[in-house]
């Protein structure tokens, strides 16, 4: 197998694209292989990588069909009803919390 070739940051040729930039353009990397690899140095920390794909074998984005927009919207409501008092908290629940803020700090009764 060969290596993948390494550019830094922001000296790719034009051609490839990474994910987003795909994504941005209403591409997707439609099943190929990493083309090339991205190294952005860091002082005293392993560099940051981005992989990149080739824009002329990139398939475009699926369109989303009422059926998938309908799931997406249940998904996303079942991230905002809290566990514990089963109400709509009206912001995604914290995975750190687990239940809503009312729920994780209550407020003591005041006698």
């Amino acid at each position: 197998m060969a290596a993948l070739p390494v550019y830094r940051w922001r000296l790719a040729p034009d051609g490839y694209a990474t994910r987003r930039q795909l994504r941005a353009r209403g591409l997707r990397p439609g099943g190929q292989e990493v083309a090339a690899q991205l190294e952005r140095p860091r002082r005293h920390r392993p560099p940051l990588i981005a992989y990149l794909y080739r824009v002329d074998l990139a398939k475009p984005v699926r369109p989303m069909t009422p059926a998938r927009r309908a799931a997406l919207a249940r998904a996303n409501a079942a991230r905002r009803i809290c566990p514990a008092c089963r109400r709509d908290a009206g912001y995604v629940i914290p995975a750190s919390l687990g239940m809503c803020t009312p729920c994780a700090f209550p407020q003591p009764s005041q006698a």
